[in-house]
């Protein structure tokens, strides 16, 4: 059984996963999909260099694996449920508010 801690890191893991538009988008892809990091970046349409320190993060949050391919490597969501959890999360979100728009933290004076 997971403890408090256990469950809080967790969710900033996640949260930090989330905290970024661009892994966003880099997470809605694979949730579709595993995908090669060349593949991804033209699809996203983003330098490879900036995806690479994206999927860098992803990783770190170990919300993502790299997965060898000979000389390439393919990148998926570490675990099939947390596609299921992006769902989730948007879709409930979207049904408590559609039309809301979260300021960053800058623009509202907070912290």
């Amino acid at each position: 059984m997971l403890t408090i801690a256990a469950d809080i890191d967790a969710l900033a893991r996640f949260g930090r996963a989330l905290a970024d538009p661009i892994r966003c988008r880099i997470l809605l892809a694979l949730r579709e999909a595993p995908a090669h990091p060349a593949d991804l970046a033209e699809e996203l349409e983003i330098s490879r260099t900036r995806l690479s320190n994206h999927l860098a993060c992803l990783r770190d949050c170990g919300i993502v694996v790299a997965l060898p391919e000979g000389r390439r490597v393919r990148y998926e969501l570490a675990d099939a449920r947390l596609g299921h959890a992006l769902d989730d999360l948007r879709g409930a979100v979207l049904a408590v508010e559609a039309d809301r728009t979260c300021l960053d933290a800058e623009e509202k004076g907070c912290c």
